[in-house]
């Protein structure tokens, strides 16, 4: 199981397909967390080309607006110091990861939708929660409607 790939256009990473088949299937690998499927540390190649890292998948029932899903990776060519992918090309890395990684994810899971999908890009691991000023971190909010991720914004 695994989601490595290249983007092949908005609406399909390579891999994340691949995922939510072999998810369908398979029982979680040892590489995924117990009960979220997410397989932490695998590489994702997004639209701005740049690599990144899944880092979790983070269950709120309780908020802003209902039930929130937070998907965290680690995107260290967003760094303000020694990046090359700015903010709008983030964006676009951002939606990708929504429509094409989290939402085929969560539709496998058969649970009922969140509300909220959040995807987090961070130039450097930060524990959730805790303020990092040193860390450089987007965050897109989107909802989860007809099988596409509607932006939010924050």
């Amino acid at each position: 199981m695994g989601c490595t790939g290249g983007y092949q256009g908005f609406g399909g990473l390579t891999g994340a397909a691949g995922l939510a088949a072999t998810l369908a299937f398979n029982a979680p690998s040892a590489a995924c967390a117990a009960n979220t499927l997410v397989e932490e540390g695998a590489s994702i190649t997004v639209p701005s080309g740049q690599e990144i890292t899944v880092l979790d998948m983070i269950e709120d029932d309780e908020g802003t607006f209902g039930p929130t899903v937070r998907f965290r990776f680690l995107a260290p060519r967003i760094a303000r110091d020694k990046g090359d992918v700015a903010f709008m090309q983030a964006e676009d890395d951002m939606a990708a990861l929504c429509q094409d990684y989290a939402l085929p994810l969560l539709t496998t899971m058969g649970a009922d939708l969140p509300t909220q999908i959040i995807i987090v890009l961070s130039d450097r691991v930060v524990e959730f929660g805790v303020a990092d000023p040193e860390a450089t971190q987007f965050f897109e909010a989107y909802r989860p409607e007809d099988g596409h991720c509607i932006w939010e914004g924050f």
